[in-house]
């Protein structure tokens, strides 16, 4: 997949395309039935925006995002995406008209054939275009445009808010049967204090900021590793919390890969919540840490061996 961050002076090989558009956090069943509707006899594209415009209006809300730009990538080149039209999100972007986005940045920029949105697709300066607007706009600039409907399970719609709900609950399960997938956090491994190598659990330290975080607490968990030496799937158990053994605040994602020997610094890595075991805890002691570290471990390992 390529990923273009313009939409000004693309290769001639990246117009044409067919084109599912949104913000896609999470890509969910509901984006994925978008992006399917996309696909067609031209390269299937999306567009998408960076950062995510609610990062640009509202700067000061709480962390938000299910995925951050490298997970969403991934996600999108597994379904199939040849482009990924990552367009820079800025207050010019924000200023132009539907009129003008629809002719400068689609048309003209992208050169799109076809472009697919949802039905509460809002679009241009003070969201003041609507999917019928760009149905008609596409008509006057040149290309298709189809809505999609909303997806629903159990009578409601599949939405990010109701998977974020679900992740805030514990209950990573139910938010996978919206997303179609496991829900995952990625990025690179970082230096930590390095305290689970010397209680015999060491651990993948992930950073989590600019995300909502599911549920703190202990999990089942599937982990990829996408790059260096050790590429390839593992099992294990992580940590998402503050460790309040250790008296530190600042949230981040440890993960204690099975039967791993290895030096995962820099690597990327894909952690994938399977479970959840039990919220955080502050033991009396460092003994009574590790052996519910061990107890944790088994019924993680149990969990994942039953998929």
């Amino acid at each position: 997949m390529q990923i273009h961050r313009s939409w000004q002076g693309l290769a001639p090989s990246a117009r044409g395309a067919s084109c599912a558009m949104g913000n896609f956090d999470g890509v969910h069943l509901g984006h994925q039935a978008v992006i399917n509707l996309a696909r067609g006899a031209a390269p299937l594209g999306v567009v998408t925006f960076e950062p995510h415009p609610r990062e640009v209006f509202v700067p000061d809300a709480p962390p938000f995002r299910l995925m951050n730009p490298e997970a969403r990538a991934n996600r999108l080149a597994k379904l199939g995406v040849q482009h990924l039209f990552e367009l820079p999100f800025s207050p010019e972007l924000a200023a132009l008209t539907p009129d003008d986005f629809a002719r400068d940045v689609l048309a003209e920029g992208l050169g799109i054939r076809h472009v697919v949105v949802g039905a509460d697709f809002c679009f241009g300066k003070s969201r003041a275009g609507t999917a019928a607007d760009l149905q008609r706009l596409g008509q006057t600039y040149g290309f298709a445009t189809t809505i999609a409907d909303l997806i629903t399970t159990a009578d409601r719609p599949i939405s990010s808010s109701a998977i974020r709900t679900a992740l805030s609950d514990g209950r990573p399960r139910d938010a996978a049967a919206m997303l179609g997938h496991w829900h995952r956090i990625e990025g690179e491994v970082i230096h930590g204090e390095k305290r689970g190598r010397e209680l015999g659990y060491p651990t993948a330290n992930m950073s989590v900021k600019g995300l909502h975080l599911p549920r703190l607490g202990v999990y089942a968990v599937k982990a990829d590793v996408l790059t260096g030496p050790h590429k390839g799937s593992y099992s294990g158990a992580a940590s998402l919390g503050v460790r309040p053994m250790f008296g530190e605040n600042q949230p981040n994602l440890e993960t204690f890969l099975f039967d791993f020997k290895g030096d995962l610094y820099g690597a990327h890595l894909s952690v994938a919540f399977v479970d959840y075991l039990r919220p955080e805890l502050k033991f009396d002691g460092l003994p009574a840490l590790i052996s519910q570290m061990a107890a944790d471990c088994d019924r993680a390992r149990a969990i994942l061996s039953a998929l």
